[in-house]
């Protein structure tokens, strides 16, 4: 545990804690915490997650141009169905960039993890997708793909990091609780 991991922790909280009340400053400080955990994963050899933080930065730019384009009268981001297509879609996808990255870091780099890291990196990717279009569905995943990731970073040691991520998966049934209500008004009005 180290000083730059806990403020890595704090930052990241709070960036998932705007996300699930679909504030817009949800995409600036969870850029910051991209790039802290993009350092923090380096050090600690897990690259396909270091490599995701990467990936997440640039999701971020399309999250925050896309949420700021579509919002309601009162200036709520509107939420959006996922259709079923799109969900099965995303999902085929997570799986083939799993394996895809997996073969890779385990192959050709010396990887702490590379089968979970890939496939829990593969899945975030699908996730933050969802989140910038705004589905609600997001959040189921997110609870997925965090739980493991409490397991990982455990046996990793990063002790701050697996309880961050425990809180997220709090965040995330907040996130999902909130934007279902905000999607069933959507749909009524």
């Amino acid at each position: 545990m180290s000083l730059f991991e806990i403020v890595a922790v704090i930052i990241s909280f709070i960036g998932i804690w705007l996300t699930a009340r679909r504030h817009m400053l949800c995409w600036p400080v969870c850029l910051a915490a991209c790039a802290l955990y993009f350092k923090l994963f380096r050090d600690e050899k897990l690259y396909a997650d270091m490599a995701l933080q990467l990936l997440f930065g640039l999701g971020i730019a399309y999250g925050w141009i896309a949420w700021r384009g579509d919002r309601d009268d009162s200036g709520e981001v509107i939420v959006r169905p996922l259709p079923p297509a799109e969900a099965l879609a995303g999902l085929i996808a997570g799986a083939v960039g799993a394996i895809a990255i997996g073969w890779f870091t385990s192959h050709y780099t010396d990887a702490a993890l590379p089968w979970v890291d890939s496939g829990l990196t593969s899945f975030s990717l699908v996730a933050q997708l969802w989140t910038a279009r705004r589905h609600k569905a997001n959040w189921l995943l997110w609870i997925v793909v965090d739980v493991i990731y409490v397991g990982m970073f455990v046996f990793k040691g990063l002790y701050p990091t697996a309880v961050l991520y425990a809180a997220m998966v709090g965040l995330a049934a907040m996130g999902y609780v909130d934007w279902h209500k905000a999607g069933r008004r959507t749909a009524i009005a």
